[in-house]
């Protein structure tokens, strides 16, 4: 029996492949799949203003609280209204794309449906690949390369967002250290620092008028925030805590409230209502301490809006472009497939709004 083949550049292989791309991305996105969702109550909120609009930027504010005082009695009242405050950021997109080769005439001939899988199959991995980067780079106000940070599929600021280091009031340290040059190899991560990590949220407005508290995710009636650390770190953490802490702190994110959500899922553990998730690309550092050879991890506290993901519409009503085009005297296919984004860190009066960086000195266990 013959095999029916879809066309090169055909509308129904486009419009289906560029959909089951899009999807595979967010499948296989680390971030996308957890922590990643439209509306407020996210941690890196997904904007949709541009998939349907024109435009290559979207802006958002963020309503200050009132400070003023009350008017008592009869004092007069009018006159006395206190001015509504905003304050104001946005992100900006562009076009990102990657292309892989379908192979030539003979080979197509027989197996195009499978290159073309193939060929989605790469792309969706690489793209969902260099997201997770791009989302570290942000929240991590770091973008450098090195010897520890060689994953260079995310390399600088993108469509014009700039990169911004975490400020005073949105960065903490291991053990003892209160600055990068006086890090310690022994500050590690531990079970004391993440008791001090659930506190400063909950009293960074008190000690600091001018910043914003961070807010927590709501999960089926509970509040968490969500620590995300390097596999080095949690090494740290386990080691530090012993079996029989680390099985009470595993215990308590498996019988909360929200345990199946997503910022839940995957989670090593639960303390004081923060979620404790582990992964590779967080970044890590070679230069910290007096004599610049501590090693070191940044770990982010996450709250509500720590980021921000816009995408512009990518045609054919998909969020995913997908062209096929024959080259080589009409011999050979190349696959090309971008999207339209922009990503960045959500920052208000030059403050960090939902995210806080926790740098603690880290080792290699292996090594």
């Amino acid at each position: 029996m013959s095999q029916t083949t879809i066309g090169i550049n055909s509308p129904l292989a486009v419009k289906r492949w560029a959909t089951q791309l899009a999807l595979d991305v967010d499948k296989q996105s680390y971030w996308n799949n957890r922590f990643v969702g439209e509306g407020q109550n996210n941690i890196v909120q997904r904007v949709v203003d541009l998939e349907e609009d024109a435009g290559d930027r979207v802006q958002y504010d963020l309503a200050m609280r009132l400070r003023g005082g009350m008017t008592f009695g009869d004092n007069l009242i009018e006159g006395n209204e206190e001015q509504l405050t905003f304050y104001q950021d946005e992100v900006r997109i562009d076009q990102v794309r990657k292309g892989a080769s379908a192979g030539g005439r003979m080979t197509r001939k027989r197996t195009m449906h499978n290159l073309r899988k193939v060929a989605k199959d790469m792309t969706a991995e690489y793209v969902a690949e260099w997201l997770d980067e791009g989302y570290f780079v942000y929240l991590s106000g770091d973008s450098a390369l090195s010897a520890i940070n060689q994953d260079a599929k995310f390399a600088g600021a993108f469509a014009g967002n700039s990169i911004d280091a975490p400020d005073s009031d949105h960065i903490m340290y291991g053990g003892a250290a209160t600055s990068k040059a006086s890090m310690a190899s022994t500050d590690k991560m531990s079970m004391a620092l993440l008791e001090r990590i659930a506190v400063k949220p909950r009293m960074m407005n008190a000690v600091n008028p001018d910043v914003v508290k961070m807010t927590p995710i709501s999960v089926d009636g509970g509040r968490r925030f969500v620590v995300l650390m390097s596999p080095f770190q949690a090494h740290a953490l386990r080691t530090e805590t012993g079996d029989l802490s680390w099985s009470k702190t595993q215990q308590a994110l498996a019988t909360s409230e929200g345990r199946n959500s997503p910022i839940c899922k995957g989670g090593l553990g639960m303390i004081n209502d923060l979620v404790l998730h582990e992964h590779e690309s967080v970044r890590r550092f070679s230069d910290y301490g007096a004599g610049n050879n501590v090693n070191a991890a940044r770990a982010l506290l996450l709250g509500r809006q720590a980021g921000v993901i816009a995408y512009g519409a990518a045609g054919n009503g998909t969020r995913m472009t997908w062209v096929e085009k024959l080259v080589d005297a009409d011999n050979l296919v190349n696959i090309y497939c971008g999207l339209i984004v922009g990503l960045k860190k959500v920052r208000y009066n030059a403050r960090d709004f939902g995210v806080c960086a926790v740098d603690t000195a880290c080792t290699d266990p292996n090594a």
